[in-house]
């Protein structure tokens, strides 16, 4: 934050960090008149905002806002300086409460709440204060890059609103704006707001696979737009499968195994979660203790992550479908139906879904890319021993002429 001075930096004993700051602004504009001021009339009562953490404490700025009064008013009025950083009557400062915005993307209210260790109606609170907030346009000079998503206010109730974002060309992300609900006509209202000269700007759109979205942005802002649908969600939706079918799987065995024996598997909810290679030695040796029992949970482990293991590859769009239609079939030739919902979603949205591949910023995760591809072979035959059928998704993943 620009024209602060710190005045002093305090770690206290509920391992928080307060910083008393000054402001080295000088003046301020009139309430009344709107004219500039700068005749000091003292400072206002202290506050203290919650700000950024910083090496992990919850991080607190403090400060007593100065005051000006209007020489040009007749009873001259006072008034509080206005500063860029944090609004009046709001307890945290705008950083903070746009980072707070950003957490409940794929989060609910009361999760955010938790993390963050604010009560629900203060996180509740920042939503009110952004919901049909006016956007100064003239802030941006493009919008390259925009990200829809939904925030849900409690977990399984019908509370949405809708978060618009755009990325910065120097990488940082800003809240456009926060919608009430997630009807799509409120969306393209929203699109449409935005100038034309700045909605020119747009050339792509990631969203979920909420098709209200993808369908306002497409009638809005034409064809020139290319629509992705965000990994994160694929992936939230064909890892539910995997993990419908754990619970189902597991009830069987809760009703077949002795008490003993069933308790061994207290955990795997987390492992099967977990990427192969990240898997720890006793993990494994519990995973495959229970696919020996459940064949068909251990063949859904290893669809759900040579998919993930697809997305990771450095494909072209045309390749990734090859890849997809290709892992397609390998499912739908196998017993394993617990990613039917997915393999509808993916018939239905292919484009949208392998729009990913096009232009993706992927320099982390490329270098290392085919050791890890070999890790995961490696072990995941050690893991499932499921032949055959394993070694044709590998082939799929690993050599690059079978699709060509």
């Amino acid at each position: 934050m620009k024209n602060l001075k710190i005045e002093q930096v305090k770690f206290t004993q509920n391992n928080e960090i307060i910083i008393t700051v000054t402001s080295t602004l000088e003046g301020t504009e009139c309430h009344r008149c709107g004219k500039k001021i700068t005749a000091a009339y003292g400072y206002g009562r202290e506050i203290t905002l919650r700000h950024l953490s910083i090496l992990g404490k919850p991080t607190y700025i403090r400060l007593k806002p100065k005051r000006y009064e209007c020489p040009h008013c007749g009873d001259h009025p006072t008034t509080t300086q206005k500063v860029a950083w944090y609004e009046a009557r709001s307890p945290h400062t705008k950083a903070y409460e746009t980072q707070v915005l950003l957490s409940l993307v794929n989060s609910t209210v009361a999760d955010v709440s938790i993390k963050e260790g604010l009560g629900y109606e203060a996180v509740q609170g920042i939503i009110d204060r952004q919901v049909s907030r006016t956007v100064d346009w003239n802030e941006f000079k493009e919008l390259v890059q925009v990200g829809i998503d939904e925030i849900a206010s409690k977990k399984g109730h019908q509370a949405f609103f809708t978060i618009v974002t755009t990325r910065l060309a120097t990488g940082t992300i800003r809240v456009l704006g926060v919608l009430p609900g997630r009807e799509k006509a409120t969306v393209k209202k929203f699109f449409s707001s935005i100038p034309k000269k700045l909605r020119k700007t747009i050339r792509v759109v990631c969203s979920d696979l909420y098709e209200g979205y993808s369908n306002a942005v497409k009638e809005v802002l034409g064809k020139h737009v290319r629509v992705v649908v965000d990994r994160f969600h694929v992936a939230k939706l064909y890892r539910k499968g995997l993990d419908e079918l754990r619970k189902k799987e597991l009830k069987r065995l809760k009703k077949e195994l002795s008490e003993t024996d069933y308790k061994a598997f207290k955990g795997v909810m987390w492992w099967l979660r977990k990427n192969p290679v990240e898997l720890k030695p006793e993990e494994v040796d519990v995973l495959s203790h229970l696919f020996k029992y459940t064949p068909l949970l251990g063949l859904a482990y290893v669809f759900c992550y040579t998919l993930t293991s697809i997305f990771d590859l450095p494909l072209s769009k045309a390749e990734a479908k090859q890849r997809l239609r290709a892992w397609k079939q390998v499912v739908q030739e196998s017993e394993v139906d617990c990613f039917a919902s997915f393999l509808s979603t993916l018939d239905k949205r292919l484009e949208e879904i392998t729009n990913y591949f096009i232009d993706r910023k992927n320099s982390g995760f490329v270098e290392g890319l085919n050791n890890r591809i070999k890790v995961i072979k490696r072990r995941c035959y050690g893991i499932f021993k499921v032949g055959h059928l394993f070694q044709r998704l590998c082939i799929d993943l690993t050599d690059y002429e079978r699709f060509a």
